[in-house]
């Protein structure tokens, strides 16, 4: 028999045994330290450090030496003796083995309050908002939200009520105990049993004389969640464990006292215990939150499609953004959308980058450009036009707040014109930032001091601070530590406490204040009264007594190249202005349990920020430059579903500053504006804006607008990118059929309509005029021809005139879809 005959039959025979993932066990190779650290194992097929299988549950598990280590039919290692042995699992006709040291198993052991009791504690749900963690407590009995202060749960726990809660000389008769196994009547419910872990380590603790927190105490430094990533596909369950790594250097396996969440329950769920179990097609970010750290896996389920490997090769590549974009689509099996025509484009870029329509005489001379960089030449041109300038003034305005509501108009004045020169001369990211944090003088030269009169109270600039430069909320902290994230309230009254050292007063003009650094000055801790080191977050603390600027310290750490959330935070904001959707969604709500919808690419778009010095138009341009960005709108049968992966350009309704102005240029008639301000006397005042500018310029959010209150102008109140919605709805088709706004620019007796009347142009010629005006683009044949209909009967009884027939014409255009949104 032939060599190469022989091999084919082997293949044929042994196909089904081939295998082109690893079995192996997780975590790997353990060090158990203590007779309670026992640790659960995982059995999973790997490919490429990705888990595909889980064999936990039906794997064989075998202990080389069972007087060192045993190992459950569970694979819960339980350490027996100090040595060394070797832990076998066995599934699907395969082994894989880890090394297990065991040590210390004769030193004495007592469960930890703030590291057993506490998370217990969490664990069941007893600190819960809905519990007795809420602001007055359940049943007389309050404990801190989810275990902030553990000092307070301790008292409350072992010195509150006469101290009846624990009994150390007969622990199985606690209150905490009986209450919580509901042998007694708890509101609550039963929460565990006494065949738990959780009775466990309460009652020998208890049993242990109820030890209180100690500064020796092990701090939790962070989780390690095994396995790091999987990819499933829907009804696949997969467990989960996580390990706790303590500043002493032991490693726990904390599975137990862990808080489980899913990004995407639509995409794989995951129960109390870290069982996972896939729903549909997608991703979604598992979170382990224990004690006050968060660590994320990314379950990755791909879709149902048959694509050929050579759609992604062949796909068009314009830099480092699209072969991410295509590497997460061939994960999820998702094909990309052609790219979008020259006419899209053109439309799509101008509405997206200046907040604008092309002419249709810029559309006709793109269109015909044969030059094979007009794209990007185009975009180039975009980035020093006029246009561009008011239209990301207005969005930095919008983050920054500015506006007469609680600023003089001229202070209001003041902040725009410094937030504009910003844009204007393409100022660093970095540079605005810093100029805005450490702004010192008066409000009516340095506008950006305005950001500090509009956040007197301390507690409302730090968390417009975080969410406008860091994209992410510490809000909750105030009170507590953050239930979803690892930020703790110590860690927000630090970084309150580099703000504490502003002052404010009045100067000598009209509406000027004076910002200035005052000597002294803490902001001290809600809970505490007592002030923290001043310290940013995840940054290092200065001392109360340092004489180094607060605020220039902050504005070192905000803005220096290794801060993991200012770029990401900047990146995002702009990535979401063009693509439609963030990589993090809500743009402002960066948490770790909110994970990227593409890591990697976030990840590079981020580091190329940094390298080209935090450059706005840098990072506008490379994304402008894409094929991710220019990517037709269509979907195809195997993207339909996909709304965050970027296989294709996502529609979305226009803002409603975009459509005002949209509609003044196509019709030729401008808005007019006044401004509504205080007054001397403290009544309302009102200023019209110069005839001609458009709602994209006006630098305040207090002006009289129904049309741009509508269609979900932001009132610019608080810091949050909710205030700016782009949703339809009735109220905005109400608007349009029976308001002012539109109807009255179609009447004007000086509209572009009147002047083609004027000039007796043909029916035929003003219904492609409006098309490419409003469009880009020439109406189709069909398109034209029932347009002309409509014209023809509404004017044969003479019931219409030509012109009130052309204007129902403009209307229908200006208000369908397609004009409303940026396709």
């Amino acid at each position: 028999m032939g060599l190469r005959l022989l091999m084919a039959l082997l293949f044929l025979f042994c196909g089904s045994m081939a295998f082109a993932a690893d079995l192996a066990v997780l975590p790997g190779n353990l060090t158990l330290v203590g007779k309670h650290a026992v640790q659960q194992l995982l059995v999973v097929d790997l490919e490429q450090q990705v888990a595909v299988r889980d064999y936990t549950e039906t794997a064989k598990y075998s202990s080389a030496d069972v007087k060192i280590a045993s190992v459950s039919d569970a694979g819960v290692v339980t350490p027996i003796a100090d040595g060394e042995t070797t832990i076998t699992a066995h599934a699907n006709n395969r082994t894989a083995t880890i090394k297990v040291v065991v040590s210390k198993t004769g030193e004495a052991f007592a469960w930890n309050f703030r590291n057993h009791v506490q998370a217990t504690l969490t664990r069941n749900g007893c600190n819960s908002g809905a519990c007795h963690g809420a602001l007055a407590g359940k049943g007389g009995f309050k404990l801190s939200l989810r275990a902030y202060n553990p000092e307070s749960d301790y008292f409350a726990i072992t010195r509150q009520s006469l101290a009846r809660r624990i009994d150390t000389t007969q622990a199985i008769q606690s209150l905490l105990l009986k209450k919580a196994m509901r042998t007694l009547p708890h509101g609550g419910g039963t929460r565990f049993g006494e065949d738990s872990k959780h009775f466990q380590v309460v009652r020998e603790w208890i049993a242990a004389g109820a030890p209180g927190p100690s500064s020796a105490d092990p701090k939790l430094e962070r989780l390690v969640v095994n396995p790091p990533s999987a990819r499933v596909k829907p009804q696949d369950k997969l467990r989960v464990i996580v390990q706790g790594i303590y500043s002493n250097g032991t490693v726990s396996d904390v599975t137990e006292w862990t808080k489980f969440t899913s990004s995407e329950e639509q995409v794989a769920s995951v129960d109390e215990d870290g069982k996972i179990t896939a729903i549909g097609h997608g991703e979604a970010g598992i979170s382990a939150l224990f004690g006050s750290r968060v660590a994320t896996i990314t379950v990755t389920s791909p879709f149902v499609n048959k694509v050929v490997a050579s759609t992604f090769a062949n796909s068009p590549k314009s830099n480092f953004i699209d072969g991410h974009v295509l590497n997460k689509l061939q994960l999820l099996n998702l094909p990309p959308s052609q790219p979008c025509t020259d006419a899209e484009f053109i439309r799509r870029v101008f509405l997206d980058t200046c907040g604008i329509l092309p002419t249709p005489v810029e559309v006709e001379r793109f269109v015909h450009d044969s030059g094979t960089d007009k794209r990007a030449r185009l975009i180039g041109a975009l980035l020093e036009r006029p246009e561009y300038v008011d239209y990301w003034a207005h969005k930095w305005s919008d983050l920054m707040l500015v506006s007469s509501r609680k600023l003089p108009s001229s202070a209001m004045w003041a902040f725009y014109n410094s937030v504009r020169r910003s844009v204007a001369n393409n100022q660093p990211w970095d540079r605005f930032a810093r100029d805005i944090i450490t702004a010192s003088g008066s409000t009516l030269t340095e506008g950006g001091g305005n950001y500090f009169v509009l956040h007197k109270d301390i507690s409302d600039l730090v968390e417009s601070t975080t969410v406008t430069f860091l994209g992410m909320s510490v809000n909750c902290c105030r009170c507590h530590n953050h239930p979803l994230e690892k930020w703790t309230q110590d860690q927000y009254w630090a970084q309150a406490n580099l703000f504490s050292r502003v002052g404010l007063k009045n100067g000598t003009r009209n509406g000027e204040v004076i910002v200035q650094t005052l000597p002294a000055g803490d902001a001290p801790h809600l809970r505490t009264g007592q002030p923290m080191p001043p310290t940013p977050l995840d940054g290092k603390p200065l001392s109360l007594d340092s004489s180094i600027d607060r605020r220039q310290y902050y504005a070192d750490w905000l803005t220096a190249p290794e801060n993991p959330y200012f770029a990401k935070a900047l990146v995002n904001r702009v990535w979401r202005n063009f693509l439609g959707r963030g990589l993090v969604e809500a743009e402002d709500d960066m948490r770790e349990t909110n994970p990227p919808t593409n890591r990697e690419l976030f990840d590079a778009l981020t580091k190329d920020f940094i390298e080209h010095k935090f450059d706005v138009k840098h990072l506008v341009r490379t994304i402008l430059n894409s094929a991710a960005y220019q990517r037709s709108s269509n979907p195809l049968p195997g993207n339909v579903a996909d709304d965050r992966y970027y296989s294709r350009y996502l529609i979305r309704r226009l803002s409603a500053e975009v459509i005002l102005d949209a509609y003044a240029d196509i019709t030729g008639v401008p808005t007019a504006f006044t401004q509504v301000s205080l007054g001397p006397s403290g009544g309302l005042a009102g200023a019209s804006y110069p005839n001609g500018t458009r709602a994209m310029q006006l630098p305040d959010s207090l002006l009289v607008s129904r049309f741009l209150d509508a269609f979900g102008r932001a009132e610019r109140s608080q810091t949050c990118a909710c205030e700016r919605t782009g949703d339809s709805s009735v109220g905005q088709a109400l608007h349009l059929n029976n308001g002012l706004t539109l109807n009255e620019k179609l009447r004007n007796p000086k509209s572009r309509m009147a002047e083609w009347l004027k000039a007796k142009t043909t029916d035929d010629e003003i219904i492609t005029q409006v098309f490419r005006y409003a469009l880009a683009r020439s109406p189709s044949v069909d398109e034209k021809s029932r347009f002309a209909a409509i014209i023809a009967d509404a004017t044969k009884d003479g019931s219409n005139t030509r012109q009130e027939a052309i204007e129902d014409v403009f209307w229908a255009v200006l208000t369908g879809k397609e004009f409303l949104f940026n396709h």
